[in-house]
């Protein structure tokens, strides 16, 4: 009977606790999904032009896109090119970064130099045009 009792005690003792274990996967799983930054896509598909100095930008941008038809969108919604210089003003409070323009290839110049004008005067350190490479 003695033997039995403390073969048991030795068998909880070595039992490994995972409790801890999983208190600090769900606070590391936390940690990444608090830190993960998320890009606003502008929430419509455009024909981009190719080119060929095209190349990759590493930061957080701005993201606005000019439709064939005329239409300026961040972030899913229409905001037209009266909403950009307010859009990228307010965006551009949070921390400075450049704006990257989605144009349709089939946008007039005018149109494109009217929303370009718009996010320079609303501060923005750095406009540049979303291409597909060759």
């Amino acid at each position: 009977m003695q033997q039995r009792l403390s073969q048991r005690i030795e068998q909880q003792q070595q039992t490994i606790d995972m409790s801890p274990l999983l208190d600090v996967v769900f606070i590391l799983l936390i940690f990444f999904i608090v830190t993960t930054v998320f890009v606003r896509e502008t929430g419509v598909e455009v024909d981009k032009p190719q080119a060929v100095s095209a190349n990759q930008l590493q930061q957080m941008v701005i993201l606005l896109a000019i439709t064939d038809q005329g239409s300026v969108y961040y972030d899913n919604s229409n905001i037209g090119v009266a909403g950009v210089r307010p859009t990228v003003e307010q965006l551009l409070r949070e921390r400075s970064r450049p704006v990257v323009l989605q144009v349709d290839k089939n946008v007039s110049a005018e149109l494109l130099v009217s929303v370009l004008d718009a996010a320079k005067l609303a501060g923005a350190p750095q406009v540049s045009l979303a291409t597909v490479a060759q």
